[in-house]
């Protein structure tokens, strides 16, 4: 699984002029779900989003998590984060998840983060989504969990 976060003031999904999922201060979260992830990885991932020292302390040293900070998190499918322009400029998705396999670990994502307590807002799966944000730093976090297991982290 690949996550982008980004650390904003503001984040809304829009579907079909009608806005379905926004938040305040805290974290909006694109997930892509490769055809080898598996519920470990949308639990492990989530716990790693949740802990996310990204916001800033009195002294300004980003030390606090979003629920720290009374943050909420927006969280939308993004199957394109598995696009592979290596060859040639039409990005080739084949490593991204079928949509079951998808839509179920994006869910259990979201309700992973759900159980730490937070409060979480998502977008609708496989629909075509407008996402309007205040990216605040800015600050953006790229994380997968592939590169992880790699490492052996």
């Amino acid at each position: 699984m690949r996550v982008v976060v980004q650390r904003v003031t503001e984040a809304c999904v829009t579907v079909q002029d009608e806005i379905v999922g926004s938040i305040g201060l805290g974290l909006l979260v694109l997930v892509g779900v490769a055809c080898t992830d598996t519920e470990d990885d949308a639990s492990w991932l989530a716990h790693k989003v949740a802990g996310l020292r990204v916001f800033s302390d009195t002294r300004g040293k980003m030390s606090l998590a979003a629920g720290d900070v009374g943050g909420e998190y927006l969280v939308v499918s993004q199957f394109t984060l598995f696009g592979d322009v290596r060859h040639g400029l039409r990005p080739d998705f084949g490593r991204a998840a079928p949509a079951p396999q998808a839509e179920r670990l994006y869910r259990c994502f979201c309700d992973q983060l759900r159980l730490s307590g937070h409060r979480v807002r998502m977008g609708v799966f496989g629909a075509h989504m407008d996402v309007q944000l205040v990216n605040n730093g800015p600050v953006t976090i790229y994380i997968d969990t592939d590169e992880v297991k790699f490492r052996g982290v």
